[in-house]
C-alpha cells in the first residue's frame, strides 16, 4: 500500500511537471511575455518623451511668459497710480484706455 501511494505521487508529480512544463514552452506564452515586453518599451519611452516636452514646455513657459505678465502687471500699477495723482489733482476723471 505505501509503494502504491508513493507511485500515485510521483505519478502525479510527473503530470504536474508535464503540464508545466507544457505551459512555460508554450508559443502563446511565447507571444505574450514578448508583447508584454514591447509595451513596458514603449511605455518607458513615451513616459520619457511626455517628460521631455513638459520639461520643454514649463522652461519655455518661465523664460517667456513670467517676466511678460510681471511686466503687464507693472504697466497696470503704474495707470492706477496715474489715475489716482489725477484725481487727488482734481483733473476729471479719463477713461481708461484698453
Amino acid at each position: 500500500m505505501a509503494s502504491s501511494s508513493r507511485s500515485s505521487s510521483s505519478s502525479s508529480e510527473g503530470i504536474l511537471a508535464r503540464v508545466s512544463n507544457t505551459v512555460s514552452q508554450s508559443p502563446v506564452l511565447y507571444r505574450g511575455r514578448q508583447v508584454a515586453s514591447d509595451a513596458a518599451y514603449v511605455t518607458k519611452r513615451l513616459l520619457k518623451s511626455t517628460g521631455n516636452a513638459a520639461w520643454f514646455a514649463g522652461t519655455t513657459f518661465l523664460i517667456l511668459v513670467v517676466p511678460l505678465i510681471i511686466q503687464m502687471d507693472r504697466e497696470q500699477q503704474m495707470n492706477e497710480l496715474e489715475l489716482q495723482q489725477a484725481s487727488l489733482l482734481g483733473a476729471p476723471p479719463a477713461a481708461p484706455s484698453k
